[in-house]
This record gives C-alpha cells, sequence and structure tokens, in this order.
C-alpha cells in the first residue's frame, strides 16, 4: 500500500523492495560487447536513469529487460517474473516508449490506443475508461479523433507514453524520450512523468544522454561501453567530484596542465580543451593559479560540481559531441558560450 506525503521527489514510499533486480547481465553482438556484466536494482515507485552517450549499452539493456533481446549471459527479474523464462508475464507488468516513433499516422490517436489495448488484452469496457484517463492524463483529450500524422513531435510523444501506461503496468520504460524535442516540450513530458509517479506509482526506468535531463531521477546509473561506472542519488554523484571545478583556458591548454601539475600537484585534467582541476578551495586556488602562469592563461572559471563533471570523472571523457543530434550539438555549443 503506497504512502504519499511531501518529500523531495514529492512522495515516498513505505515499501522500497526492488522491482527489477539484474545480475551479471552480458550482451554480445559477436566480438562486440555491448553490455559487459552490469548488475543493478530498480525500486518501486522510483524514477531511475541509465545516463550515457549513444553507444553506451543504454537501449541494449532496456530491449533486454522489456524481453526485445535475448542476454548472452546474466539474469533478470522484473515484478517477480524471470524475463527469460517467463517473457509473457514481464510483457503484461511493462509499457515501454521507444526511442524510435512508433505510432500509426495513418490513425487517430484513440484507434492507435484501442489497437494497443487489444493487443494487450484489454477488455473493451476496460479499455474505454482507460483511453479517457490516459488522454486526458497527457492534455490530448480534445484530439482523440485526430490523425496522428497532424500531431507535433510534443503531442506524438504524449500519446506514446498515454499508450505506453494504457494496460497499467507496474514499470514505464523511456528510451531517450525526449530526444529531438525543444526545451519547452521536453519540459512538459517531464511534468506529465513526475506526475504519474505521484498519482500512479509507477516504476519509471529512463535512459538519456541529456545531463539536465537525469536531474528528474531518483538514482543515476552512469553507463559508458557497456558497463555502470558509478550508481548513486544526483547529489551523492555530484559530492564524488571533491570541491570546486576549475575551469582554465589556454592557447596550450596540455603544456599549461603540466605546468599546474608540477607547480601545484593534485589532480589536472584536459576537459573540451581545458585544464579542469578540482579544489574544495577554488575561489581561493583560482587567484593563486592566474598569478602563477601570467599571459598563458585566457580564461578562468570557478563553478560548483555538476553532473556532466560527475561524468567526466568516472568516465574520463564527457557525453561524446559527434554522436549526438544536431539539436544536442546545438545545445552543447550554447552550454559552452555561457561559459
Amino acid at each position: 500500500m503506497l504512502k504519499w506525503k511531501s518529500a523531495l521527489m514529492g512522495y515516498s514510499v513505505d515499501s522500497m523492495d526492488a522491482i527489477i533486480k539484474v545480475t551479471e547481465l552480458q550482451k554480445r553482438y559477436g566480438p562486440v560487447e555491448a553490455v559487459r556484466g552490469v548488475s543493478f536494482d530498480v525500486r518501486r515507485s522510483e524514477v531511475f536513469g541509465f545516463l550515457g552517450p549513444n553507444g553506451a549499452g543504454k537501449t541494449t539493456t532496456i530491449k533486454i529487460l522489456a524481453t526485445l533481446l535475448r542476454p548472452t549471459s546474466g539474469r533478470v527479474v522484473l515484478n517477480g517474473f524471470d524475463v527469460a523464462r517467463q517473457p509473457t508475464d514481464v510483457r503484461r507488468s511493462i509499457g515501454i516508449v521507444f526511442q524510435d516513433p512508433s505510432l500509426d499516422t495513418r490513425l487517430t490517436a484513440e484507434m492507435n490506443l484501442r489497437f494497443h489495448a487489444m493487443l494487450y488484452g484489454v477488455r473493451r469496457d476496460v479499455a474505454a475508461r482507460r483511453i479517457d484517463e490516459v488522454l486526458a492524463m497527457v492534455d490530448l483529450a480534445d484530439r482523440r479523433r485526430s490523425v496522428v500524422a497532424t500531431f507535433s513531435g510534443g503531442m506524438k510523444r504524449r500519446l506514446e507514453i498515454a499508450r505506453g501506461l494504457l494496460h497499467a503496468p507496474q514499470v514505464l520504460f523511456l528510451d531517450e524520450p525526449t530526444v529531438g524535442l525543444d526545451l519547452q516540450t521536453r519540459r512538459r513530458i517531464w511534468d506529465y512523468v513526475l506526475d504519474l509517479r505521484r498519482s500512479m506509482g509507477v516504476t519509471v526506468f529512463m535512459t538519456t544522454h541529456y545531463i539536465e535531463e537525469s536531474e528528474h531521477c531518483d538514482r543515476i546509473a552512469i553507463i559508458d561501453h557497456g558497463r555502470i561506472m558509478a550508481l548513486d542519488t544526483p547529489e551523492a554523484l555530484r559530492q564524488r567530484v571533491g570541491g570546486d571545478i576549475i575551469m582554465v583556458g589556454a592557447d596550450d591548454a596540455p603544456a599549461l596542465a603540466q605546468a599546474i601539475r608540477e607547480r601545484f600537484g593534485g589532480e589536472v585534467r584536459l576537459a573540451d580543451g581545458a585544464v579542469m582541476l578540482e579544489r574544495p578551495d577554488g575561489a581561493e586556488f583560482a587567484p593563486r593559479v592566474a598569478a602563477a602562469f601570467p599571459g598563458r592563461i585566457t580564461s578562468l572559471m570557478v563553478k560548483r560540481p555538476t553532473l556532466d563533471d560527475v561524468f567526466l570523472k568516472m568516465t574520463g571523457h564527457g557525453i561524446r559531441e559527434e554522436q549526438a543530434s544536431a539539436v544536442d550539438q546545438l545545445r552543447l555549443a550554447a552550454r559552452r558560450w555561457r561559459r
């Protein structure tokens, strides 16, 4: 029995047992190891996130959990059912919003939902009620008889979320749910998703390479090259960075990094073409760096650690920009400009 109250994420539950248990999961494609022995649990009614670049193993893992791929080895239990031995029971327990659009754009919104209800064996009277509920939930009740081809990208995403919830799943998988959408639409999508968790207690398992989007999660697993590098709450992950972040720009960043390392010691790294340092007293230390290397520093900035910094520390690189979409590249360029 769920017990709701005002809290950091808007609710708490009296039972935080795991609804998903993953043990030593591995997936190979010939010589390529897409998922490399990952293990983790997902608690009931939490928003759990996989944060990583394209190609990190996020979608492959979700496909295995959703019975769309068979693992090479390892075990997954979802809602008490073994994914490999009880796939039908697992499918009844989950809803999925795929990374790529999967609606029939020639049909109306209501027709898409009715077809989904038929596939899941939802009784007609129950389906009619649920269709009304989920369309109202995502603010599409007035467009139920509109052909999906006339919908915007955000409206289609909202309809896909409604479809994923139609059969009342225990777990909703969202694979890059807001990729390609504008910032305002992405925020609205997340308003709907978080309200689902508050109102229905559904477990949400999402993947993303948007750093700011992962802040919505109760816990985040940082995944890269098929391995989980870290798993914790966003705040606990930020605390792993260990102090203020100092970003130092220079015409010859590698040479300056070596000079700072020799002069001051400590951890010094290169990131986005600049020198990156971690210090507990960033505001006091930054002027010392500037005074030590006059004429060699082109920019200097002190900031609190973000999940960008955590990802860099855990993996040795940022979310790979060359694998991002054009929209993502513009967003990342704008972030650098603001710095």
